[in-house]
């Protein structure tokens, strides 16, 4: 970690502050303001509270890239994978001209609803329930796998089931080509979504992004209803990276993770699955409890052999045809099919770079740096001899930057996140 430290701190020296790191001059300015009585987390809490979330840079992921309500499934993932995105904001073809940013938009669609969503479809319908026509033929040119690819419970001696040509099936049939985007919207987590106006501040959006566990938050803009840019917490890691060298950024950034209390779980809370089970199991606990990655463990090891996140469900649809030669789609063998693909496809991918992994001594900064230098979402913590101490999340760094006021969103999320307290997305 010290040679990216070395090489971010000349690249400053060398070339103007970038528009990053001119947010971080801000909190600067503000930063030597502050009351001395007041704790480092609440001069935290004054300074983003100080800055509207208009003055956060155009984020790569808003470059106006949205879907038509009325696009395939097909054509979405398309669209998503092309444009190297995990999510993107879904456009109401029959909303009028004039609408507001509420009824112009229907939600955000992302790769592993438009998996999770099929896959709930393709289940054998219930006797006690009417059948469905579509999940039926879906079933059929799905050669009668769909119970083994549903949600239930799989375990290794099901892996022969959930077989390499299911998805091959999955991405020709009717079912996936012709269902329209708006037909899984009672999917999407909001309607349309929580959005922030340009005047709300900094520590909204990063509240947002961590203790209310949203990955991404648009900014509207009021008066053409527009997504005006979409912050994500990655976005809100970059950010932090560029700040190497400000006076508040070193104070707080030279601290060792446990010095701030990271990792926040312990080893036996860690969620982890074997390299021999069925990769639709992974997803499947992904979704259950709330987590955005896991672990790759041996059956009786306590190593970490790699990673699974739940982004790379992606893989199962724009790529099906890598695992044909495969009997069953386990971890291990996903995981060999992605990366063989993506060293022919995509070189620089996140996947291809190993299982990046830190200490409980090193520093907050040097996470920071790993986690945007390698455009990775966690990083798992270990001992000296490589086994698992916990898990560490862009949603843990930036939550230990700011809390939530008493009363800061009033009852506005009661009953609305029934999440459980230890969720990690």
């Amino acid at each position: 970690m010290a040679s990216v430290q070395l090489r971010r701190e000349s690249s400053l020296q060398e070339s103007p502050r970038s528009p990053e790191a001119k947010v971080g001059m801000q909190v600067e300015d503000l930063w030597d303001i502050q009351e001395p009585q007041l704790s480092p987390t609440e001069k935290f809490n004054a300074c983003f509270e100080s800055i509207p979330v208009s003055a956060f840079p155009p984020s790569p992921h808003a470059h106006g890239i949205e879907i038509r309500s009325d696009a395939s499934l097909a054509d979405a993932v398309q669209i998503l994978a092309q444009n190297k995105l995990f999510s993107a904001p879904v456009v109401n073809v029959d909303a009028p001209e004039d609408a507001t940013w509420i009824d112009r938009y229907i939600g955000i669609v992302e790769f592993a609803g438009i998996a999770v969503w099929i896959l709930q479809q393709s289940e054998p319908p219930s006797p006690r329930s009417p059948s469905s026509p579509t999940g039926a033929e879906f079933a059929i040119a799905a050669n009668g796998m769909t119970a083994a690819a549903g949600l239930g419970s799989l375990g290794p001696e099901d892996a022969a089931m959930t077989s390499g040509n299911f998805f091959e099936a999955l991405t020709s049939s009717e079912f996936y080509k012709n269902t329209k985007v708006r037909d899984i919207s009672g999917s999407f987590r909001w309607a349309p979504f929580l959005a922030l106006q340009k005047s709300n501040s900094f520590l909204t959006m990063m509240l947002l992004l961590s203790k209310y566990k949203m990955k991404s938050v648009p900014v509207v803009d009021l008066g053409d209803g527009n997504i005006d840019n979409i912050i994500t917490q990655s976005d809100v890691i970059h950010m932090l990276a560029e700040c190497t060298g400000l006076h508040w950024f070193e104070n707080w950034g030279t601290k060792k993770l446990s010095e701030i209390g990271l990792p926040t779980m312990s080893p036996k809370q860690i969620i982890t699955v074997h390299e021999d089970e069925p990769v639709l199991q992974a997803f499947k606990i992904m979704r259950k409890q709330r987590i955005g990655g896991v672990p790759v463990v041996e059956r009786d090891g306590k190593k970490a052999l790699g990673n699974i996140s739940l982004r790379d469900i992606q893989f199962l649809l724009i790529a099906p045809e890598i695992y044909h030669d495969y009997r069953s789609i386990t971890v291990k063998n996903f995981l060999l099919a992605v990366r063989k693909y993506l060293e022919n496809h995509d070189k620089s991918s996140p996947m291809l770079s190993g299982m990046i992994t830190c200490k409980k001594d090193d520093t907050i900064k040097e996470l920071i740096e790993t986690l945007d230098t390698e455009k990775i979402h966690r990083v798992y913590v270990v001992d000296d001899d490589g086994n698992l101490e916990g898990v560490i999340t862009l949603r843990d760094i930036i939550s230990r930057l700011v809390h939530e006021p008493r009363g800061y969103f009033g009852d506005f999320f009661d009953g609305v996140l029934p999440l459980p307290e230890n969720s990690r997305v």
